[in-house]
């Protein structure tokens, strides 16, 4: 079997939280024996062409470059503006530091699904997806495109992600001529769990345990208490 190759896509940890929860920086804290930035990090090289880190720690360089905001504590906001001025990559993905469960197997079966599209000119330049109703910004994809509507937020202080994606996609949709019906920026999760048999070897399997723990894989590590209940899952990490 051939060994899946990265795509040519920018990936960036979103690790610039203040972890006001947890008590500690929670992208230093293990899990399995490994901390959370590192678990992010080796997710998203095997799917992305170059990885960094989104944060203004310097600790984190350890497992890969660290990229600091050009607003800086104005959330995840700023971190993605930074990232998709510095990218070399019209497209970049986005993964939070504390959302270690979500496998590689369907992150790079997502990730091809939406870069095919864009290539098939149906395509949108944010995607990111709905569980459960609830909408999930932090784990998405972004065209460079998006940026400006990014900048024009953080300079009205407004930092919630959803309108201004929303903003985005409407009108690069209507840039690209594209019809009503395919404005539609975030898909549910339903459809991804059982990715491409393209590749069936190491991370590019999705595991019984995966499968198993389904409803930790867009769960957030915020408390020692999640973190904790965490531990009592590593067999569904892949990383």
């Amino acid at each position: 079997m051939q060994e899946q190759t990265p795509e040519a896509v920018g990936g960036y940890v979103l690790a610039g939280g203040k972890s006001s929860r947890m008590g500690a920086n929670k992208a230093l804290l293990e899990l399995a024996g490994k901390p959370l930035v590192r678990h992010a990090v080796e997710k998203l090289r095997r799917v992305c062409a170059d990885v960094w880190v989104l944060s203004n720690d310097p600790k984190l360089s350890e497992c890969a470059p660290v990229l600091p905001d050009l607003h800086p504590e104005c959330g995840p906001m700023g971190g993605m503006e930074a990232a998709l001025l510095h990218s070399a990559f019209d497209w970049n993905l986005f993964l939070p530091v504390d959302m270690p469960f979500l496998p590689s197997s369907f992150i790079a079966a997502w990730l091809r699904k939406w870069l095919q599209e864009w290539k098939d000119g149906t395509g949108m330049p944010v995607r990111m997806l709905t569980v459960d109703g609830r909408p999930q910004p932090g784990f998405c994809l972004l065209h460079k495109d998006v940026v400006p509507f990014l900048s024009v937020s953080l300079d009205r202080a407004q930092f919630k992600l959803l309108p201004a994606f929303e903003a985005a996609s409407k009108e690069l949709a209507i840039q690209r001529r594209l019809l009503p019906g395919a404005r539609l920026w975030n898909v549910p999760v339903t459809g991804f769990a059982n990715p491409e048999n393209e590749c069936r070897e190491g991370w590019s399997e999705m595991t019984d345990a995966q499968q198993a723990a389904k409803h930790l894989w867009f769960a957030n590590l915020n408390t020692p208490e999640e973190l904790a209940e965490a531990k009592l899952h590593v067999d569904a990490l892949d990383a």
